[in-house]
């Protein structure tokens, strides 16, 4: 069984001491890609490190929300563009959205959003998106710019909307990722959602080290091995075999990332069967 975890941030210091020993993990349970988000560009550098070091990492470039206030400047578009253009392992811009709960500068989050969105349609790349209490205004706002410039990919990441919520994005055209949140007794929306995504438009994620799901939410670094439990979560749900979830999540992942095959990875306990998307 393989899997593919679209959605991690090992990057962050709590991962420094034991990365090595994460990695053997995530590879013995069937984790055979990752995709690394992005809060701001500043991090660039340090996830290329990282998958100089695990062949296995794509990754993305963006500026998250709530960092909008302090980082965005008028040259933060150009750079994310730079740094987009600037290694093939980019497969994603992002992350990037809304955050109404924990901030008030919308406008500033929407002109930020709109912009990373651009990039994404230029250089035809698929885009991560956070959205925490924001989903009507960003459903209208996003159907505008469709009817105006055409849509772009992407994926609503560690989803908790309701299942109408979920409805007017994938009427969009998005992929709805599930975290460790749909693993937690009182996220029933959550639960419904999942059960309601089409088979072709479904993704699982940790965002770890955040949100670990049960039967490990009790710790307090998440992390790329426990994407298992999401994907058993998932399948329960649905109910079907978690092999066909794994098989299918694997390939929606592999098609909205255009993610290049490997056919060996440094690990002999996981190989990768994605084929590189036209």
């Amino acid at each position: 069984m393989q899997l593919i975890d679209t959605h991690v941030h090992i990057n962050l210091d709590t991962f420094q001491a034991d990365l090595d020993e994460v990695a053997f993990r995530w590879r013995k349970a069937g984790v055979v890609r990752l995709v690394h988000s992005c809060v701001e560009p500043a991090e660039f550098a340090g996830i290329r490190a990282i998958a100089d070091r695990y062949p296995e990492l794509s990754f993305a470039v963006g500026l998250h929300p709530l960092d909008v206030e302090e980082r965005w400047t008028a040259e933060s578009p150009q750079e994310i563009l730079r740094l987009a253009q600037s290694d093939q392992r980019v497969v994603a811009i992002g992350e990037t959205g809304l955050d109404f709960f924990k901030a008030s500068n919308h406008e500033q989050q929407r002109q930020a959003f709109e912009s990373q969105l651009a990039i994404a349609r230029q250089l035809r790349l698929p885009v991560i998106i956070h959205c925490r209490d924001a989903a009507a205004p960003m459903a209208e706002w996003l159907r505008s710019i469709w009817q105006q410039q055409g849509p772009v990919a992407g994926v609503m990441h560690c989803w908790s909307g309701t299942p109408e919520e979920t409805r007017w994005f994938l009427e969009l055209g998005f992929y709805i990722s599930f975290s460790g949140i749909v693993t937690f007794k009182s996220a029933t929306q959550v639960q419904e959602s999942a059960k309601m995504v089409p088979s072709d438009r479904l993704l699982i994620e940790t965002d770890c080290p955040f949100l670990s799901p049960v039967p490990k939410r009790g710790e307090r670094r998440n992390e790329p091995s426990y994407v298992q439990y999401v994907a058993q979560q998932v399948a329960r749900l649905r109910d079907i075999p978690l092999e066909e979830l794994a098989e299918q999540t694997t390939r929606n992942a592999c098609t909205l990332f255009n993610l290049p095959s490997i056919q060996a990875l440094e690990s002999p306990l996981s190989s990768l069967t994605c084929s590189t998307v036209d």
